[in-house]
């Protein structure tokens, strides 16, 4: 089974429409996202509409579930005064833009999806989605984290040797093995940090032999420019925009 899975596409329809259009090129089997469809660019209510149209299920990413309990604040980390104004600006003009329906959209999702991809029938492998982690989808899950860690946390969902557990939210992809269970971060769609523009999502395969996990880490280029000009001609600090342009790699970043 082959699956397609991305993550923070933040808003960013054109880089949204660049990876739909890669994976359509490609053998797959199901796409699903992993949350974190708003937020950071102008096309909130477009996005949550193509992800319906094209009926992609995915989970409730943290961006989603505050904007559709009207928690207080995104559930974002920042390291300075400056990034957390601009979260919070941001966060705002999401909440004022996004629709009713897209609202109800994003408070439906669910925290966490089971995949089974060789059947519920035997005792094969688990693909465990979710945006943070197991408990809360605001917990950053960096590569620099210790097997330790990892380990803990594949104890707390029953995994087992051969599954792999898939998350997003810090915007940087990453897949390592640790107690035998894989862990995939599936980077971004709409607003990499990783010094690297393009758009980025994993292509997932697990075979019955062995059996035998395989990561394909994705990129795809697509019209920043487009995205960065809607940007600054909204009211989004303009600030996102050479965001999008460096890969993150701007004295702004903040974490989704």
């Amino acid at each position: 089974m082959r699956y397609a899975l991305m993550s923070d596409i933040h808003a960013n329809l054109p880089a949204l429409e660049a990876v739909l259009a890669d994976i359509a090129t490609r053998t797959v089997g199901a796409t699903y996202h992993l949350g974190d469809l708003v937020g950071y660019a102008p096309w909130p209510n477009e996005v949550v509409a193509r992800l319906r149209a094209d009926g992609i299920p995915g989970v409730a990413g943290n961006y989603d579930s505050t904007v559709a309990t009207d928690y207080k604040h995104c559930g974002c980390r920042y390291e300075d005064p400056r990034q957390e104004e601009l979260s919070h600006l941001s966060y705002e003009w999401t909440r004022e833009h996004v629709s009713g329906e897209t609202k109800a959209f994003l408070g439906g999702l669910p925290f966490r999806i089971d995949l089974r991809p060789l059947g519920g029938h035997i005792a094969g492998p688990t693909v465990i989605l979710f945006h943070g982690n197991h408990v809360l989808n605001t917990v950053y899950i960096y590569e620099e984290r210790p097997d330790a860690f990892l380990e803990k946390m594949s104890s707390a969902v029953s995994g087992r040797a051969g599954d792999v557990v898939c998350f997003g939210h810090t915007h940087k992809p990453w897949h390592r093995v640790a107690g035998g269970i894989h862990f995939v971060n599936t980077g971004s769609v709409g607003r990499p940090k990783d010094g690297d523009w393009r758009a980025g999502y994993v292509v997932l395969e697990v075979s019955a032999s062995e059996p035998r996990v395989t990561v394909e880490f994705v990129r795809v280029e697509y019209d920043v420019e487009r995205a960065a000009q809607a940007i600054l001609e909204s009211d989004l600090p303009n600030d996102f925009a050479e965001y999008l342009r460096t890969g993150g790699k701007t004295i702004v970043a903040v974490n989704g």
